[in-house]
């Protein structure tokens, strides 16, 4: 048996959404992606969602209209957890902000409150905010703490779609939030991201900036752009730096079958989280992620403790040797990468919790559909390894 750390979800709604764009003769930007916003906002509570090709894009997006905007100065001091994806540290970088990395919570995953607070200081500005694997923040802790502070909150979603806090939906607790739609995440379109916000002046700077920085894109009553009624003219007006985020006609049509079964594979992932927490209620030496709120399980993580923490690599080699994938926990602790030496960053405080996974933890993937069979082999397996010894 093969337990790989993702698999496909299409099926024939997906390929039929693919060949209406065909016989549209339309490819780039047009109705299917605005259809798609319009589904996506709403299934999120939200005003407004862009859409870009992908999640990477849609954090860079993020930070650019914030920055425009002046919410986000250059140069302000961010906090951000040790763990999660280059690309929420990458965009901070390269609009010149200055890092400050916060550690883990050991259970949960997500940056820890006590080690944020020692890590905000009366410079800080804004905190990027990951939902880890699926996983909540704990965010009434997080917005009481932050609003008592006057720091902004951008939320980078991108791993957490479909989950929620308190009848929330995880991406909205921020000022703007981010997702991903790619092949392995919570619903795929190929590539894919979105950024969403209920700031309409967010909205329209994301607009022009996803589209090279022009006019083109932007409401008829603008609150960023008087219009001169010139059409020749407003085709090529540009106000703002802007980049091509653009997202295919394609990735939006599957996008719209996709959001349809959102609810199904998400219960479907939850269950088998459900079941994996209780096939491993028998292995007190390994640590899986606590849950907070209700999680979309974006995969399985466990943590070596005790006799076994040494025994990692041993681990990984002997999972792989018998057809199953599995991967670092992210990134492990980001700042361990060499790319660290080109952002303006600082670690005022011990990342101690994020070392740990980062020496100690792996993950394996979860599916959109039952998988018990998986996870299944996943336990025999296990069991033959620590039987050796």
């Amino acid at each position: 048996m093969k337990y790989s750390l993702s698999e496909d979800t299409w099926n024939q709604e997906e390929l039929g959404a693919i060949q209406k764009v065909i016989d549209s003769n339309r490819y780039t930007m047009g109705a299917h992606v605005q259809a798609f916003e319009k589904k996506f906002a709403e299934k999120m509570g939200v005003k407004h969602a862009v859409m870009v090709n992908s999640g990477s894009s849609a954090n860079l997006l993020a930070i650019a209209a914030l920055v425009y905007s002046g919410k986000l100065p250059r140069g302000s001091q961010v906090i951000v957890p040790a763990v999660s994806w280059s690309t929420t540290y990458a965009p901070l970088e390269q609009f010149g902000m200055k890092l400050r990395f916060a550690d883990i919570d050991t259970d949960t995953l997500n940056i820890s409150v006590r080690s944020l607070k020692e890590a905000v200081t009366a410079d800080t500005r804004m905190l990027f905010a990951v939902n880890l694997l699926g996983n909540p923040n704990e965010w009434e802790e997080l917005q009481s703490f932050c609003n008592e502070k006057n720091i902004l909150i951008a939320e980078d979603n991108c791993e957490s779609m479909g989950a929620v806090y308190e009848g929330k939906a995880l991406g909205t607790f921020g000022l703007i939030g981010t997702y991903s739609s790619f092949y392995s995440h919570h619903i795929c379109t190929m590539e894919g991201g979105v950024a969403v916000t209920n700031d309409d002046l967010l909205y329209e700077y994301m607009l022009a900036i996803r589209a090279h920085g022009w006019t083109r894109n932007l409401p008829e009553k603008s609150l960023l752009h008087q219009r001169s009624g010139d059409s020749f003219y407003e085709k090529f007006h540009f106000i703002v730096p802007g980049f091509n985020l653009r997202p295919l006609e394609m990735e939006e049509a599957i996008g719209c079958a996709q959001l349809d079964k959102l609810d199904e594979m998400i219960a479907a992932r939850r269950k088998n989280a459900a079941y994996f927490q209780k096939r491993m209620a028998n292995f007190p030496e390994i640590r899986l992620q606590k849950e907070v709120g209700h999680s979309s399980w974006f995969g399985f993580s466990l943590v070596l403790q005790g006799t076994l923490a040494a025994k990692r690599d041993a681990l990984v080699r002997f999972l792989e040797a018998h057809e199953i994938e599995v991967r670092p926990i992210v990134a492990g602790n980001f700042t361990r990468n060499p790319v660290i030496r080109f952002m303006d960053c600082e670690m005022p405080v011990p990342l101690t919790n994020a070392d740990e996974i980062h020496e100690h933890g792996f993950y394996i993937g979860n599916y959109s559909r039952n998988s018990t069979e998986e996870i299944d082999y996943f336990i025999d397996t296990l069991q033959s390894f620590l039987a050796k010894g």
